[in-house]
């Protein structure tokens, strides 16, 4: 079988107005730097090698969608979870009430990230070792949608 990776560029179309919040989020809170921009799209690197590809355009905002359970997150890792979880939030972030005891929350143009720690043990994600309560979780989701 052919082997599948996932690769360390990602991209998203965003409403254009946007823009701004996006750049103050992920360069001045996350310490983010734009690689190349113009005037449709921000090209941002995030730590050593991870980048992110920002298209602006007159899209809807699916925000709802997107607060949810439902939606796919990435997971951004912190040297200090105390501090980067102050500054994340100070924002004006979006927090979502996923029973996890990670912080996850809705970035400016609506992507949703999950904070870990970068020497967090991980495994209970990678299928080992115990983790959430996926009862409480499936219950939240239920609260959450209706």
């Amino acid at each position: 079988m052919a082997k599948v990776i996932f690769g360390n560029h990602s991209s998203v179309i965003v409403p254009r107005k946007d823009r701004d919040g996006i750049r103050k989020f992920y360069c001045d809170v996350l310490g983010g730097q734009i690689t190349r921009a113009d005037d449709e799209r921000d090209f941002l690197r995030l730590g050593e090698n991870f980048y992110i590809g920002f298209l602006y355009g007159d899209v809807a905002d699916e925000s709802e969608f997107l607060r949810t359970a439902r939606s796919i997150w990435l997971e951004i890792k912190s040297d200090d979870l105390e501090e980067m979880t102050r500054k994340i939030l100070d924002f004006g972030v979006r927090k979502l009430d996923i029973p996890d005891p990670h912080l996850y929350f809705q970035a400016p143009g609506g992507q949703v990230l999950r904070l870990v720690g970068i020497d967090e043990d991980m495994s209970f994600y990678e299928g080992i070792g115990v983790g959430p309560d996926v009862a409480k979780v499936k219950e939240a989701i239920k609260l959450k949608e209706k």
